[in-house]
């Protein structure tokens, strides 16, 4: 029996240099956040890069949102006030953002 693809959202990025200690754990903990609030996020992992390949561009933070479809996504956490809300405070703090997005069967 073949399972239904999940949906996973990746972030990835840099603190700006400008970024205090205190601003950056807010963004942090508030990405950790968004899953108490959006129904759709089903899973939410967080890690700071520890590769020693130096092949990560400079980009620090990951973070993995993973939705039961793609309509979680589309449809409940990128409108949402929330998520909404928590872009405009992102945005400022880091240097471009590196998504991706993709189906995983689970």
């Amino acid at each position: 029996m073949s399972k239904t693809p999940v949906y996973r959202h990746v972030v990835v990025f840099k603190f700006k240099e400008t970024t205090t200690e205190q601003q950056a754990q807010a963004i942090i903990d508030g990405f950790a956040n968004l899953p108490r609030h959006i129904d759709a996020i089903i899973g939410y992992e967080h890690g700071v890069n520890v590769s020693t390949e130096g092949l990560d561009l400079g980009y620090d933070h990951v973070f993995f949102v993973t939705f039961k479809d793609r309509s979680g996504f589309t449809d409940e956490y990128l409108p949402h006030p929330v998520h909404k809300a928590f872009v405009e405070m992102l945005l400022p703090l880091v240097e471009t953002p590196y998504v991706v997005d993709y189906y995983v069967a689970e």
